[in-house]
């Protein structure tokens, strides 16, 4: 792994953040997680817009302009070395006193890491994802906002760790009013027929870039994708359930509760939109 921090790139070992940094103590900052494929930044000036605006959603100045920014995760990228690789990107608010009053911290504080790219096992994609529906809740949208990528992420976490307690893979995240928000890090995809539909980010969903780029793809695929409210009885009586996620891509589910999700196995709906995805990742990279 290589880290960007304080104008050098050093191997993860030797990267230093304050104990005093409201990041760290207070979960105060914004991140974003980005893949490369085939040497090139996936969807990296989206990301970056998608970072603005959660800036300006908490009231933080980021310390770089974007342009450089984005040279930041591109030579992190060059000094890792590989052709497919994660990147998360990270500000915080800096370091200030003991007390969560944000405006004792004078400078924001950016990292950047690049390591190798592996979220499953290639035995879990081609069988698919065990899910669970956990007992968790999104918070919401007065609360906090899931359009914000915000590194308050204990929700998502504890939803992780409570399926993996369960023995499944992965977590159905409801909200406050029983709908699907989303997987603990991913957006939850249901196909029938035609139709594709995933929760609005009004159910808590995060408005991902994977998730766009699934809606860009669907028309040229013969799909119908919406936006629609959805519920544990939509997951069970699908053809196929997929995720989406910057990290993990385009995988499919098995099962949900232990029952079998259509034919139990990832269906040729699911084949078609991962295709077209990993051939949309070799025009959609920004070279590095």
């Amino acid at each position: 792994m290589k880290v960007w921090i304080d104008g050098a790139i050093v191997n993860a070992s030797e990267a230093r953040v304050s104990v005093l940094d409201h990041g760290l103590l207070y979960g105060d900052g914004i991140f974003e997680g980005i893949r490369a494929y085939a040497r090139g930044a996936f969807r990296l000036d989206d990301h970056l817009a998608r970072l603005v605006t959660s800036a300006k959603a908490i009231a933080l100045t980021l310390p770089h302009a974007v342009e450089a920014i984005r040279e930041i995760v591109l030579d992190t990228l060059r000094a890792l070395g590989r052709d497919d690789a994660y990147v998360r990107l990270v500000v915080t608010r800096g370091e200030g006193a003991l007390g969560v009053d944000p405006t004792t911290c004078p400078t924001p504080r950016l990292f950047c890491l690049a390591a190798e790219a592996q979220i499953y096992p290639p035995e879990k994609l081609a069988r698919g994802l065990e899910m669970v529906t956990v007992s968790w809740r999104r918070p919401a949208l007065d609360a906090v906002d899931p359009r914000v990528k915000s590194l308050n992420y204990l929700n998502n976490a504890m939803a992780k760790l409570e399926a993996r307690r369960q023995g499944a893979d992965e977590a159905l995240i409801l909200n406050s009013g029983g709908t699907i928000a989303e997987a603990s890090v991913a957006n939850v995809f249901v196909l029938r027929g035609r139709t594709l539909a995933t929760p609005p980010p009004t159910d808590g969903a995060l408005d991902g870039l994977t998730r766009r780029s699934v809606f860009e793809l669907a028309p040229g695929l013969g799909l119908i994708a919406s936006e629609r409210s959805l519920s544990r009885v939509d997951l069970l009586g699908a053809d196929e359930v997929f995720l989406t996620g910057t990290g993990a891509g385009i995988v499919p589910v098995r099962s949900l509760d232990g029952q079998p999700i259509g034919a139990g196995e990832p269906g040729p709906g699911f084949a078609k939109i991962r295709a077209a995805f990993l051939a949309m990742t070799k025009t959609h990279g920004v070279p590095f």
